[in-house]
Order: structure tokens, then C-alpha cells, then sequence
């Protein structure tokens, strides 16, 4: 017997064995852009074995189970083989369990991988799994071409040292073997162009070859007797070894000298093997479980072939397996198991049936691969996850068959082609397989947490457990395989995942991170206990009332930062019934309340309501907005006044669709867009839909309800961006400060109260802490104002009372002494007038005819005089609404005299405690 190379080498060795894909036929989706029509898809033909077990045992046998299981053997032994095959096949169970619940969990469309994982996890996910998995595939068939042409120089070829034999006539070298890599990978593209039921017929026809191959292998086993075997041609280092083996036939010596292991230098490579090392070689080879899973295009039944084919499949290659490892560690000498891979051939009956093996096996997979790749192109091309640019794959012929795809995949195969080596290549494809798989048992494993109604798959026999281990077993193989490719392509599916995420289009096939968010914040809310707030732990959450959103942007914007991580909620009533209505008029306008959200970066959520009037609509948010302990404390209105509302809003982008403000927002059904996203703002001469006796209704309603009220007014002219830029202009110079925020904790609507320690009063004062202790307010400085008249003997006394409280409190605000006894002089003549002309005695001494509008304008020139520089927002006083109705008219008139032309404002009352001395 003449000297013979190793067939195929360790390269191919070390490569992975891909699968068959996606070999159908695309089944089309509905009518749209790149797809067909749903009545226009091919038949499905296809059943168990057809469909799922013959391309998942093509898949898994390949060329390994004729080069692979003697190495394995000769370097690890039976039993660490033996254990090897238990714990590989252990993982894959857990990937194929996984892979079978979601098959069987409602209809599956072609795609394999991609499909599952898309649906399940959402675009992001699957586009960058079915990226990878592309890629994947892409390699491999070139990996298998370079592998074929390799083993047909191995025996046609001319040698470059000695004498050629009869049958050795191919020229050999790189462009000679460019040149037949070539010619086979065309071959390849003509059978999958033509389409996939030719590659199925020519599948099943290699599947004959190689079962009876595998059936010639095990007869040898009983047929011949011993023989001695000439091994391959060593290298250097290899050089003393001997050029000779045995094969021995069953004995029980050659059993137990191949029970341990043996680890030695790899013959092809020079590398010394190890547990690991041979383990990451043996498991690239029993991959393949998703080849049945990638034929659902054209299968009868996806959910009853893909769990019965693929489980049967994997079971019967791992009886072949270790039935196939117990007759070579019985027959075979260690020395002919280490140094020779191709040895099966030599004690074939008939030599070259393994050669023949060897060849079909090799272009089966290659041809599986680039049929494959393509049905993965064109899959993400009819996703349009990637725009405009996989325009071109969406192209399929009248028989449904992506040519365009098949195209795309054969040259960029072809491409791969000139790199003549893919050692480095290689590594990362199995890695990129293993990362799919557990993206599969992820999939699998948020359907499961999820606990969606509607994941009830028939195939039950898996738990949280298996596609946990399946996912921890996957990502083991990666990094023991090859740290750096495993690091390496994480990191690429993460970046296509961000990609993705901010540059594909909004999907429409349900997001897994919203029903795990979902779960989730149903577990915690069920677990804040109202019965357990501390004031320790308050913190505001906000029902800002929005009449129209386009005249008061600047208020949203700063809201979202008073909230303090709290809830901030968004809430607008509709005047009208529903009794008189066809359908619900508010569904229509939520997508743009949400993309109006999106548009100014704020973190609130809406609520919008149909009422009768507006005051029955805010009472009814009040009563229903939040869940268990998450309910807004404090409602926020704007001011009622007559200024003239301007439109912020007018010619906006909405970021979140890239639609106008001034177009019909995008909704579900296009027939519900028949307004447009916002209504335009009232004119000057149109009346309000709220009086001026409902407003402060609303007031005293949500005091009733104990929530604390702020009306803010002049948020029109707030600009965050010009407040809060790195410096504010201040005489033409920048100054190094931040903004300043005044507080006025005081009600100067009332003068005759004292002190400063009240509910409302320490309110106040926390709100403005709040605004201070957020990032973009980091640097405001707080002013306090402390209004004591000039002769007061406790003028000292209440500074240094006040300084001590905001010690304790940690507020760090700068104290100013501010002499009112001109303006409070007014207020007590008043007084004076007022009880002279009356003998009794008020039943609500803060009732607002008590004031004069003199006095209020003295405070309100007051505030104005101590607010240099100019500050961005101030805190007032904001007394309680009276109790008498009649009164309510004059109530809004002093809050309107005494907020007038003071910049943004707000004026507060609190009715809660918000703030603690204790740790």
C-alpha cells in the first residue's frame, strides 16, 4: 500500500460541522412589499423523516463520524470518549428541548433559527442572530468546499515530492486548487438555484450513501480479520515514529489498551491534545440539531415533525457514536487510532467506500450551507430590518424560489474561496453556532419567565432548568473552544443589536422584554405595601394636567425633573361622553401622546380620560391613575390666566415615528386617523372649556383627596436649555454659577401667620431640595427668603431657628433676610378697616376679600425687587382654596396679582409631611 496523506486533514478536523438549512422554498407571509401572497405558497411536502431526520443526520454525521470518532478515541480513550459524548450530547438535549417547545408553540414559518429567535425575542435579537447565523453558514460551505478539494488532491492529486501514481493526474497549488473549489461550489449554486427540490432529492440520494457506507464500516468490524495498516506521511516532528499500525480485530488486550487515555502530539499539527482540546474537536462534530427546525418552509407539519424527527435524530447518532467508539477501541491499535484519522478506509471491505463517504458527505454540506445562507438573506430582507440595503434578496422567482438570495450567498462564498485557509475562520463559525443555540434556549427561557398566556406550547418536556443549562452549556463550549472568537463575537452580536435598535424599523411581532417587564413590575407592585411608606422614603410622583400639549412643553420638561425618580404621569380629559360616541375617540390620539414623550426625552407615563366637564375627568385621574402603592401625591396644573397660548410644537419631528405634529399620528388601523395628532390651540377670542370657579374646584378636590397641589405659571418662557447650558449670560459676561431657584416658604397671602415650620411650609422647601439633587440641576444654588419686619426683636432669633432646621434637614440653601414692614403694613390697615366695619368674626379668616390688591402688589414688587440675578424658576406659597365657594373668583384674582410677571413660578401647597430629622 502506497504512502497516503491524512484525508482532509486536522483542518477539517476542527471545522464545524454545519447543518442543512432552510432548504425550502420560501412559504411566503401576506400581501406586501417583498412578499407573496399567502395563497400563492408552495405546497408543503415534507413529513418526519424527509424533512427533519434526514437533514439533521446528514448534518451531524457529515465527515466526522468517518474522521473524527478514531482520533477521539485514540487520544481520550473509551472512557473519558465515552464521557465526552454524555456530556456534549447532554447540552445538545437541553438545546434540542428548547428548540422543540418553540416549534411546537403555534405556526411556525420558514426561517429556522432566525424565525424562532426573531419572533421570540424581538427584531434586535433575531436580526443580529440571523446575521451571524448568515455569516455562519457562508463560511462553512466555503469551509467544506476548501475541505472537498483537499481530499480529492489527497488521492487525484500530483504529488509534489515522488512518483505519481496511475489515478493522481490534477495539477496541484493554489489556483489550480482556487480553481476546483470553484467549479464545485458552482455546481452547488446551479442545484440551489434550480431550487429546493432538487437539493432534497439530491440530499436523500447522499443520505443512501452514507447510511450504506456506515453500514460497510460496521460489517468490517465482523468481516475482516487483522491487518497491518500503513499510516500516513509524518512530519519532522513525528520522524522516529513507526510508518506502521495494527489492526488487531476484536481482542480484549487491544480493548483494554484503549480504555484510559492517552493524550499525545497531534500528527497534522504538532499540538499537544488535551481533555479540552479533543472535547471542542468531538463536539463541533454532533452539532446540527437545527437542520430538521431550518426545513419548516417546507414541512406538512412543523410542530409534530421538528420534536419527533429531531429527537430521533440526535438519539440515533449518539447510539451510533458510542456503538461506533466501543468496535474501534476493540479492534484498533492506540498507535493506528493516533496517527492515522482516514484509517476506517483501510480495513474497509472495499477501501475507497469510505473515500466515497467522505465525498458526498462533504458536498452535501457544503450544498446545505449555501441553500441555507440564502434562505437567511432572504428572510431578513423581507423583515426590512436592514432598510434598503437587502433590497435586492427579496427576489424569488414564480416559484417562490429566492434567487437573488442564492446569488448574494454563492458569491460572497466565492469571495471567502480566495482566502485558500480558513484555520482562523473555522473557529468562529462553531462559535457563531453555539451562540445561535443559545440564543434558541434564551428564546426559550424569557417565553417561560414571561408566563404569557399565549406561550403553551404541546411539547412540555422542558422547565426554566434545561434552557438554563442549555444556555450555560453553549456558552462553556464557546470559550473553551476559543476564548477570543467567543469574546469577539458576543461583542459583534451586541453591536448589531444596538444597530438594529436605533436604525430598524418598529416590528410588529411583539417584544419578550416587555412581557418580562411586565411580569416583573406586576410581582413588585403586588409588594409595595402602602401600609409600609416612611417619610424617609417620600418622593414626589406627579399627575401633570395637560390641556394641550403644544403650549406647554417647557412645563413637561421641567416636571420631569422635579420627580425625583418618582412616577410622573401625563394626564389629559376629553370633554364628551361615550354613551354618544361610535368609539373610544381617545385611542386614536395615545400613539402620539406616547411619541410626543419620546420626542421630549421625558420619563412619564399617559393617562387620558373622557369626562363630562374637566373637573369630573381630574377627579376621576386622581381616583384611578397608578397601581397599589405607585399613585401620584401631588397634582400639577397650569395657571389659569388670560395669556394667549403659544404653539412650541409647530413644524416638530416626533423622533419616535418621524412623523409632524401637525399629521395624523401612525395607529393600528389607518381608518382610526381622522384628527390630527394634537388640536391646534384656542384663539384669543374663543372661550376656555374650563371657568374660573371649576379651576379652583380642581384645587380644592385634590386637596379633599390629600394631594398636594402646584400651579405653575409662565412656563412658556422656561427654556431648559438656555437654563441649565454650561453658562448663563449674565451683562454680557458668563457666569460661573449654576441657576438660582428662590424660595418663598412663607404665605404672603396671609402675613398674619407665624413661622416658618408648617406642612405646607417644609413642602416647599423639599421640593425645591428636590429640583437641586438632580444631575441637571446639580449646580442651582437655593435662596431662601425669610420675611421679618425690621424692629422685630426676633428677627435674629428666627434666622438662626430657620439655619438650624435646614442643618437638620441637609438642605443647603443660602438664607436671606428680607424687611417687609412697609408691605405688611398695608395688610394690617386693611385689617384694621375690615374690623371696624365688622363685629363678628369670620368663619374663614383666609378668605381672600380680606386682601386688598394693594398690599398684594406691594409683595409682589417685593418678590421682583430681591430677585437679581434673575432666577430660573421660584417656589411661592400657595394658600388653601376657602371653603366658601363665592370666594373663589377673588382667590384666583390675589394668586394672579401675586404671581404677575415673576418669571416661571410655582406656587405650592402641601398637605402631607414630606421631611425627616432621623437617620
Amino acid at each position: 500500500m502506497s504512502e497516503k496523506r491524512p484525508l482532509l486533514h486536522y483542518r477539517l478536523t476542527a471545522s464545524t460541522c454545519s447543518e442543512p438549512r432552510d432548504a425550502s422554498k420560501h412559504s411566503g407571509t401576506k400581501a406586501g412589499r417583498g412578499g407573496r401572497r399567502s395563497d400563492d405558497k408552495p405546497a408543503r411536502k415534507l413529513g418526519v423523516v424527509f424533512g427533519v431526520v434526514v437533514p439533521t443526520l446528514l448534518s451531524m454525521f457529515s465527515v466526522v463520524v468517518f474522521l473524527r470518532i478514531g482520533f477521539v478515541v485514540g487520544q481520550a480513550g473509551l472512557y473519558q470518549s465515552i464521557l465526552m459524548f454524555l456530556v456534549a450530547y447532554f447540552i445538545i438535549t437541553m438545546t434540542v428541548l428548547s428548540v422543540c417547545a418553540i416549534s411546537t408553540n403555534g405556526a411556525l414559518d420558514a426561517g429556522g433559527a432566525y424565525y424562532m429567535i426573531s419572533r421570540a425575542l424581538g427584531p434586535e435579537f433575531g436580526g443580529s442572530i440571523g446575521i451571524m447565523f448568515f455569516f455562519a453558514n457562508v463560511c462553512s460551505s466555503a469551509l467544506y468546499v476548501l475541505g472537498l478539494v483537499e481530499a480529492v488532491m489527497s488521492t487525484f492529486g500530483i504529488p509534489e515530492e515522488g512518483v505519481a501514481g496511475p489515478h493522481q493526474v490534477l495539477p496541484s497549488g493554489y489556483w489550480w486548487s482556487l480553481l476546483y473549489g470553484t467549479v464545485l461550489l458552482f455546481l452547488c449554486f446551479i442545484v440551489c438555484l434550480v431550487g429546493a427540490h432538487i437539493y432534497a432529492k439530491a440530499a436523500f440520494i447522499v443520505f443512501i450513501i452514507v447510511t450504506t457506507v456506515l453500514v460497510s464500516v460496521f460489517m468490517s468490524f465482523f468481516i475482516m480479520g487483522p491487518i497491518v495498516v500503513i499510516l500516513p506521511e509524518t512530519s519532522s516532528w513525528n520522524s522516529t515514529s513507526l510508518n506502521t499500525a495494527n489492526y488487531s480485530g476484536f481482542q480484549l488486550h487491544t480493548l483494554e489498551g484503549n480504555l484510559l487515555p492517552k493524550y499525545t502530539v497531534d500528527y497534522t499539527t504538532g499540538a499537544m491534545m488535551s481533555f479540552v482540546t479533543v472535547f471542542a474537536v468531538m463536539f463541533n462534530g454532533c452539532t446540527g440539531i437545527m437542520a430538521g427546525s431550518n426545513m419548516s418552509g417546507d414541512l406538512k407539519n412543523p410542530s409534530y415533525s421538528i420534536p419527533r424527527g429531531t429527537i430521533s435524530a440526535v438519539l440515533t447518532t449518539f447510539i451510533t457514536y458510542n456503538l461506533l467508539s466501543l468496535l474501534i477501541a476493540w479492534s484498533c491499535d492506540r498507535h493506528l487510532l493516533q496517527r492515522d484519522y482516514s484509517f476506517l478506509g483501510d480495513i474497509n471491505i472495499w477501501p475507497p467506500m469510505l473515500t466515497v463517504g467522505v465525498y458526498s458527505s462533504t458536498m452535501s454540506a457544503a450544498m446545505s450551507n449555501l441553500i441555507g445562507a440564502s434562505r437567511i438573506l432572504y428572510a431578513l430582507s423581507k423583515d426590512n430590518l436592514f432598510g434598503g440595503v437587502l433590497a435586492l434578496a427579496k427576489k424569488t422567482s414564480r416559484s417562490g424560489n429566492p434567487w437573488a438570495s442564492v446569488l448574494v450567498s454563492w458569491l460572497l462564498i466565492q469571495v471567502v474561496l480566495f482566502t485558500g485557509k480558513l484555520n482562523t475562520i473555522a473557529g468562529i463559525v462553531s462559535i457563531f453556532f453555539l451562540l445561535v443555540y443559545a440564543a434558541v434556549n434564551l428564546a426559550c427561557l424569557a417565553l417561560e419567565w414571561a408566563s404569557a398566556p399565549n406561550f403553551r406550547p404541546s411539547f412540555r418536556c422542558f422547565t426554566w432548568h434545561t434552557c438554563t443549562l442549555g444556555i450555560i452549556g453553549c456558552l462553556l463550549m464557546m470559550f473553551l473552544i476559543n476564548a477570543i472568537y467567543a469574546f469577539a463575537s458576543i461583542a459583534f452580536m451586541l453591536l448589531l443589536v444596538m444597530l438594529i435598535h436605533y436604525l430598524g424599523p418598529i416590528s410588529n411581532w411583539g417584544y419578550i422584554s416587555q412581557a418580562l417587564i411586565f411580569h416583573q413590575v406586576r410581582k413588585y407592585l403586588l409588594m409595595l405595601d402602602v401600609r409600609k411608606d416612611h417619610v424617609k422614603f417620600w418622593r414626589p410622583q406627579v399627575l401633570l394636567m395637560v390641556a394641550n400639549p403644544r403650549s406647554c412643553t417647557g412645563l413637561m420638561t421641567f416636571i420631569n425633573d422635579l420627580k425625583k425618580s418618582g412616577l410622573y404621569v401625563l394626564g389629559h380629559v376629553k370633554l364628551g361622553s361615550l354613551d354618544r360616541l361610535p368609539s373610544d375617540p381617545l385611542r386614536s390620539s395615545y400613539v402620539s401622546w406616547l411619541s410626543l414623550v419620546d420626542h421630549l426625552n421625558i420619563k412619564s407615563f399617559v393617562n387620558l380620560t373622557l369626562a363630562d366637564s374637566v373637573q369630573q375627568g381630574v377627579q376621576n385621574l386622581l381616583f384611578i391613575t397608578g397601581f397599589g402603592g405607585m399613585r401620584p401625591n401631588t397634582l400639577v396644573l397650569g395657571f389659569y390666566d388670560d395669556h394667549t397660548p403659544e404653539d412650541h410644537l409647530q413644524g416638530k419631528i416626533l423622533l419616535s415615528t418621524g412623523h409632524g405634529m401637525d399629521t395624523a399620528s401612525p395607529s393600528i388601523d389607518p381608518r382610526e386617523q381622522r384628527s390630527p395628532s394634537f388640536p391646534s390651540l384656542r384663539g384669543t377670542d374663543e372661550p376656555k372649556d374650563l371657568q374660573e370657579e371649576e379651576y379652583v374646584s380642581v384645587i380644592a378636590d385634590a386637596v379633599k383627596m390629600g394631594k398636594n397641589v402646584t400651579l405653575a405659571r409662565y412656563f412658556n418662557q422656561f427654556n431648559r436649555e438656555e437654563v441649565l447650558g454650561s453658562g448663563r449670560k449674565i451683562r454680557g459676561h458668563r457666569s460661573k454659577t449654576g441657576p438660582f431657584v428662590d424660595v418663598w416658604p412663607l404665605n404672603l397671602l396671609r402675613p398674619d401667620s407665624h413661622g416658618y415650620v408648617d406642612v405646607c411650609s417644609l413642602f416647599l422647601l423639599q421640593l425645591a431640595s428636590v429640583l437641586q439633587e438632580t444631575r441637571a440641576w446639580s449646580q442651582a444654588r437655593l435662596r431662601l427668603f425669610l420675611c421679618v419686619e425690621a424692629g422685630c426683636s426676633l428677627k435674629k432669633e428666627e434666622e438662626t431657628k430657620l439655619q438650624v432646621m435646614l442643618k437638620e434637614l441637609r438642605i443647603s440653601a443660602q438664607v436671606q433676610m428680607v424687611a417687609w414692614d412697609q408691605v405688611v403694613a398695608l395688610h394690617w390697615q386693611r385689617q384694621q378697616e375690615e374690623a371696624a366695619k365688622e363685629d363678628g368674626i369670620q368663619e374663614f379668616p383666609s378668605t381672600p376679600p380680606q386682601l386688598a390688591d394693594e398690599y398684594i402688589c406691594a409683595v409682589n414688587n417685593l418678590i421682583r425687587r430681591h430677585g437679581a440675578p434673575q432666577p430660573a424658576v421660584r417656589f411661592l406659597y400657595l394658600p388653601r382654596p376657602p371653603a366658601d365657594t363665592s370666594h373663589y373668583h377673588a382667590y384666583l384674582h390675589h394668586l394672579d396679582v401675586l404671581s404677575q410677571n415673576l418669571g416661571p413660578t410655582l406656587l405650592i401647597h402641601g398637605v402631607t409631611p414630606v421631611v425627616t430629622t432621623d437617620f
